[in-house]
């Protein structure tokens, strides 16, 4: 419901808190006090267009603040949730209005669209006045609101939930033809590519297994090459001049002819020697490592054509390799649908079929009973019709069946409220028919049957009494009062009739200060609710019989 609304500088409101409470809160004052101010600021923060002539003479901007507790599991909060936003004991909506005509708006303090200000306010408080009608007036809202009033939820439900699975069932059909007409178009190519990669026969992490042995195997041909290498400067490169061996063999026999005694010489031809000996050593260690090692040059050659075979048809195929196993069972799975494609084909749209007329035959049990309810609808209305000055008026519920390309998850129907205001008028829609004064009542008896069903906790009427009185004020009255049983409903209005029945009365009145006029808002206790409907009753002069027929109302009697 609507808890609190704050305005600042708003025409001629410098500064105003309210709160309300749940029920009836009437609105009255004198006319010109500002009521209309309050509904437009209200408007404002509901996400109404906003203009600079709503900012008060003299300042920079303006503001209001609507402050709303929705109950748990209300739309608001799946909105919320949407954006990502956390929801919060009471949900703001604020709007801020420059001079020059820009705003900005916000929700619980954080910046948002008007846009997403106005869905919000949408689910929360709804407006009937005799030139601005929303939410009834607006024909999508129809066959919910009769489907509430029928107590048809679970009959909706299940046809939602039929056309979900229907809608289900073309999809996965509409993709197999589509799978199939796409596998014949390329049956010729899928052929070849499951036949190339069948021979290929990729296996899954096959490529890092291949790249670590390829890199061993490479790694192994280098240290060949290195051994290879050690064993050409140790063996001769010229047979006529020797290698390494022969020259210290040569330098040993030319010190051995050195005369003696020469025991340096000696000791040299003792290093020459051993040097000899670990020569002929070092070149068998490197003789037995290359046999050993040495690298199989057409293991390399097979391991490299497998390797670069697999990264070619990755290339191909623009994948990764190791996406090439999957890759081969989903061009397998394509093949398979074009040679058993017909036959899934066929069983998807027998499913269809049957999906189909599981949809028919819940949306022709929802319209029965849609058709069941709309008479139960105008019987109920037409009762509530005549005591509010609309005796000559006829409310028709049409329950129209759609053309098969509209049907949809609500239904095979399409549900309008229309009146007739004059006898032998034909019915039409409710805004282009009825006058606004005829409009409001009419939108009241609506809200009377089916409050139960509202979907917006708070409703606002302005000026639902105009042009009438005695009698019929107090018959709309009444069903305020009775639409506040299980709604917060708020009234603008002149009638004492209707004032009496609120549970909160809120005085709108206009002050001047110096050369310049405010409006004023004062809750009224007891006291003061006896006067304000005494003067509504009077004019300007209080009587004392205009007082004890304001007791009269206040206490439920009639006049």
């Amino acid at each position: 419901m609507l808890a609190s609304l704050a305005i600042r500088d708003v025409v001629l409101i410098e500064r105003l808190d309210l709160s309300f409470g749940a029920g009836l809160t009437v609105l009255t004052g004198e006319t010109g006090a500002g009521k209309s101010i309050l509904l437009d600021s209200l408007g404002l923060a509901c996400g109404a267009r906003a203009e600079a002539g709503m900012v008060r003479a003299g300042q920079q901007q303006c503001s209001v603040a609507a402050g709303f507790i929705p109950p748990e599991g209300h739309p608001a909060l799946a909105i919320l949730a949407e954006q990502d936003m956390e929801p919060e004991e009471t949900l703001v909506l604020r709007r801020v209005v420059q001079a020059d005509g820009r705003s900005r708006a916000f929700v619980n303090g954080q910046p948002v669209s008007v846009g997403l200000l106005r869905r919000l306010a949408a689910t929360l408080v709804e407006v009937q006045g005799q030139h601005d009608q929303v939410g009834l007036a607006d024909p999508t809202t129809h066959a919910g609101l009769l489907d509430a009033f029928g107590g048809l939820e679970r009959r909706r439900q299940a046809t939602a939930s039929a056309w979900r699975e229907w809608r289900e069932a073309e999809r996965r059909l509409a993709a197999a033809r589509e799978a199939i007409a796409t596998a014949q178009r390329d049956e010729e190519f899928l052929r070849h590519a499951v036949q190339e990669l069948s021979d290929l026969a990729p296996v899954e992490g096959e490529e890092e297994e291949l790249s670590k042995e390829r890199q061993r195997l490479q790694q192994g041909e280098r240290r060949g090459e290195s051994i290879a290498s050690a064993l050409s400067e140790l063996q001769p490169r010229d047979r006529r001049r020797g290698g390494p061996a022969e020259a210290l063999r040569s330098a040993a026999r030319a010190l051995e002819r050195l005369p003696p005694p020469n025991e340096e010489a000696q000791a040299i031809v003792a290093l020459l020697g051993a040097a000899q000996d670990s020569l002929a050593e070092a070149e068998t260690m490197l003789q037995r490592l290359m046999l050993e090692d040495g690298p199989d040059p057409r293991r390399l050659e097979v391991l490299e054509d497998r390797l670069f075979g697999l990264r070619a048809a990755a290339r191909k195929h623009g994948v990764a390799v190791v996406e090439l196993p999957a890759l081969l069972v989903s061009l397998k799975e394509r093949l398979g649908a074009l040679d058993a494609g017909s036959g899934q084909v066929a069983r998807l749209e027998q499913a269809a079929g049957e999906a189909r007329r599981a949809y028919l035959a819940a949306g022709e049990a929802l319209s029965a009973a849609r058709r069941e309810a709309a008479g139960r609808l105008e019987r109920a209305l037409g009762k509530e019709l005549p005591p509010l000055k609309l005796d000559r008026a006829r409310f028709v519920v049409e329950v129209a069946a759609r053309e098969e390309n509209g049907w949809a998850a609500d239904g095979m129907d399409r549900v309008t409220f229309l009146v007739s205001t004059n006898p032998g008028q034909p019915a039409g829609q409710l805004q282009k028919i009825a006058s606004g004064g005829e409009l409001s009542r009419l939108m009241l008896a609506l809200k009377v049957v089916l409050a139960r069903g509202s979907p917006v906790p708070t409703l606002i009427f302005d000026e639902v009494d105009a042009g009438i009185g005695g009698a019929t004020a107090a018959a709309v009255g009444e069903r305020l009062e009775r639409v506040a049983e299980r709604l917060q409903v708020l009234v603008v209005t002149h009638s004492p009739q209707v004032a009496a029945r609120g549970a909160q009365q809120l005085r709108v009145a206009k002050q001047v200060k110096g050369e310049r006029a405010a409006t004023v808002v004062e809750p009224l206790d007891k006291r003061e609710r006896r006067e304000e409907i005494a003067r509504m009753l009077a004019g300007e002069r209080v009587t004392d019989a205009a007082r004890a027929a304001a007791d009269s109302l206040l206490t439920g009697g009639l006049l």
